[in-house]
């Protein structure tokens, strides 16, 4: 089942911007006969549409829907003019997203659900369909294998709710992108895109009728780019294709998609805090150590690695749907995808913080660049510098059929869910050598723990094959109790089942095996109340589990050999308030979770098990008026704690890395020019909160709270050309999104900065 909400874009003036830009807009020399026009900010303009959330499939409008939904179309992502996928998500309220590491490899977390890395509890769908049904694997963030492009039509996100029981069954976030579809119509539209970092990248697309109720989409884009952290090479390179072909029946409609993606970026990690020099346009990447020599396995192979490729996606995502109305209230939906692809990591990984080269040297002073042959002094700051290789190849099948019968006063559902999936993976990481703490340090000689072919501390190699199958039967129902009241309800049994092999060392030998079969039980419920028009309150509880994946078994394989069945509960309760009026929206959501984990400090030790409560509230606020100015306002307060741990010290504290607020307000004002041309200033104000880098909550390893500010203009020149520039992080703020995750002193030796500030510029004819 998939969330589609539709939003009226009719009034141009629902576009953002910061109070800075407003005042420029202000002081303009401009008519507002244009904004006047369009001073018709009823309800039917801000009204946005749950199509298929429900279990029955009957659309509903937003504030009628008893979920926490958001929406966000093809206007809005440009204006948020986000970096990589996951840098749109900090536009959903509820969600923290770290997306500093590049295109590639974020960090994405939801509602006060813990989590140590990647994005355990995000589930990224693709037209109804999961691209990758499990949410995360090592090295693996599921966002990674999406890239936005022209092709998007709008993103909708589903937190909570009803997601423990449809779809993959995932609790948390569930973010789908719905593509651009042909019509009668042929339309296109190419952009140019450039940077003040080097980007260089054209999009292009185009829409059509093949034959009678017969329609293509066909678009994609080609990208280089240094880097926002210019790495001193193309560190950014893509390209996408998406087809797209449509089929309109007189009781429904046929879709099938393909989209090809080959796209990887340098993978930005922590950096030391304290060495001059060191800030947010800081990269250790760079000309002079991108090409480097490793040794593994028992028999001490080596082999040349280019680090520079980072982290990325080579593969395809293919699939469909056919929703058909039946006869006599049936409604049938089948959504489908296949995707197969690599998606490697090669990074350059820091191990504790900088020292002086003289702490290290054989010769207790000096050491020489392996490629420069550079001479560096003893007060050279240095670092241990792990070169990591990940290699993993991956596959997967789902399938969702659903099946629904709706009568006067309500609906019944009954789905079929079947996935099959697997990850080939192997891994060397580790491999620590010192290199000079510069843009691009080169690594050295002169030290025992360079020139030998033994890792500083360790390594960790492994070669894994794993697959696995998840079947799934659900049936939910709703019902109309008053005209002002609907209940509903629904129920999943899981099957899981995992195969995994793993030979720890690259030695030819199998150390770990397994092979898992369990079930797991979750269900929903919730009332909704529409006590006024458009004006209600919704409650809903949920009982969803976190099925193992193959990483929770090499983890946590001692558990698993002592019979437990690695399935984390997920308890989940909220509370909604919303309210639409004829020029506002108001949607507030309480939340309550409960949520039974793992963690790992590095993918060589062990896992602990804890558990984790969070409760907070959300606000998304949208207000309208008829003169051109509009204002969103994003909210996010929680607070965590962990109730239960392995180690008593961590019982008690607050979840590491997670904000105890976050607040987006982010204003607009639409003006035109007396020559016919009209323009958009729209900005965003960010403040983010204190986080605990780590579980035990330290003083000394708190991510101070910081601000941002990010503005932008939207000229249109005519109906086909159109203008936009961009400024990311005006301020150049160095806020910090992580600490060292694999730090092991009492201090903040290492963290990743947030992208300093960038300029983007595009330019676009439609036609």
């Amino acid at each position: 089942m998939l969330i589609l909400a539709i939003e009226d874009h009719n009034m141009p003036n629902k576009f953002k911007l910061s109070s800075l830009a407003l005042s420029i807009a202000l002081s303009c020399h401009v008519s507002n006969s244009w904004a006047e026009e369009q001073s018709t900010a009823n309800s039917d303009d801000v009204e946005k549409i749950v199509v298929t959330g429900t279990f029955s499939g009957k659309s509903v409008a937003k504030e009628e829907a008893s979920f926490a939904v958001s929406s966000f179309s093809e206007d809005d992502i440009k204006k948020l003019a986000p970096k990589s996928t996951a840098d749109l998500f900090k536009a959903i309220p509820g969600v923290w997203a770290e997306s500093s590491s590049g295109v590639a490899g974020a960090n994405v977390f939801v509602r006060g659900f813990p989590g140590a890395s990647d994005a355990p509890f995000l589930t990224v769908q693709l037209e109804g369909a999961p691209i990758f049904p499990p949410p995360t694997l090592s090295f693996l963030e599921n966002s990674t294998m999406f890239r936005l492009d022209e092709t998007v039509e709008f993103m909708e996100a589903l937190r909570g709710g009803t997601n423990p029981v449809i779809s993959n069954g995932q609790p948390g976030l569930t973010t789908n992108f719905l593509l651009k579809e042909g019509s009668e119509d042929t339309e296109g539209l190419v952009k140019y895109s450039t940077s003040d970092y080097g980007l260089q990248r054209v999009d292009a697309v185009i829409s059509g009728e093949i034959a009678d109720d017969l329609y293509f989409m066909v678009g994609g884009y080609i990208k280089s780019s240094p880097g926002a952290r210019d790495a001193g090479f193309n560190a950014e390179e893509g390209n996408q294709i998406t087809i797209n072909i449509t089929k309109e029946l007189d009781n429904g409609k046929i879709n099938f998609y393909t989209r090809q993606t080959d796209d990887h970026g340098t993978w930005y990690l922590p950096t030391p805090l304290d060495v001059e020099g060191v800030d947010n346009e800081f990269t250790q990447i760079g000309t002079l150590n991108r090409q480097a020599e490793i040794t593994y396995g028992a028999d001490g192979t080596t082999e040349t690695f280019d680090f520079g490729q980072g982290r990325g996606w080579d593969g395809s995502v293919s699939g469909g749907s056919i929703d058909l109305d039946l006869t006599n209230g049936w409604v049938l939906v089948d959504r489908f995808s296949y995707t197969s692809g690599n998606a490697d990591t090669y990074g350059l990984v820091p191990q504790g913080g900088a020292v002086k080269l003289s702490t290290v040297a054989d010769n207790g002073s000096t050491a020489f660049g392996v490629v420069t042959g550079t001479q560096y002094s003893g007060d050279t700051d240095v670092q241990q510098i792990g070169r990591w290789v990940v290699k993993k190849e991956i596959e997967a099948f789902t399938n969702d059929f659903a099946l629904t019968k709706t009568f006067d006063k309500g609906s019944v559902t009954a789905g079929l869910y079947n996935s099959t999936f697997s990850s080939k993976d192997w891994w060397s990481i580790g491999n620590q050598s010192y290199h000079v703490v510069a843009q691009g340090g080169e690594n050295l000689t002169g030290i025992d723990c360079n020139d030998n072919a033994d890792s500083c501390t360790w390594n960790y190699d492994i070669n894994s094959i794993g697959d696995g199958r998840t079947t799934a039967l659900y049936i939910a129902s709703s019902y109309e109790i008053t005209d002002s009241v609907t209940i509903d309800a629904g129920l999943r049994r899981e099957n899981h089942e995992i195969e995994y092999t793993i030979d720890e060392g690259l030695d030819g030998i199998i150390n770990k095996v397994v092979s898992y079969d369990e079930s797991s039980t979750a269900w929903t419920a919730g009332i909704n109340w529409m006590f006024a028009e458009k004006q209600g309150i919704f409650f809903r509880a949920s009982e969803g589990s976190k099925m193992p994946f193959f990483d929770d078994f090499r983890e946590n394989y001692s558990s698993y050999q002592n019979g437990d069945d690695l399935i984390k509960d997920v308890s989940q309760f909220e509370l909604g308030y919303k309210h639409s009026g004829e020029n506002f929206e108001l949607y507030v959501t309480g939340f309550f979770n409960e949520v039974n984990s793992t963690f790992a400090v590095s993918p060589e030790l062990s896992a602990v098990a804890f558990t984790n409560e969070a409760y907070g509230v959300e606000i998304d606020f949208n207000y309208y008026t008829d003169t051109g100015f509009s204002v969103n306002l994003n909210a996010t307060l929680q607070e965590t704690e962990v109730t239960a741990h392995d180690d008593p010290d961590v019982i008690g504290k607050e979840a590491q890395r997670l904000p105890g607020y976050q607040v987006r307000i982010t204003p607009s004002y639409d003006i035109e020019f007396e020559n016919g041309m009209y323009a958009t200033l729209y900005g965003t104000i960010t403040a983010v909160d204190d986080r605990f880098s780590e579980q035990y909550n330290l003083e000394a390893l708190i991510l101070e709270s910081y601000q941002k500010i990010d503005l932008g203009v939207i000229f249109n020149l005519n109906d086909e050309v159109k203008m936009q520039l961009a400024v990311n992080n005006l301020t150049d703020e160095e806020g910090l999104t992580e600490g060292d995750p694999r730090g092991v002193s009492g201090a903040l030796d290492n963290g990743r900065y947030i992208l300093g500030r960038t300029i983007d510029f595009n330019v676009s004819y439609s036609f």
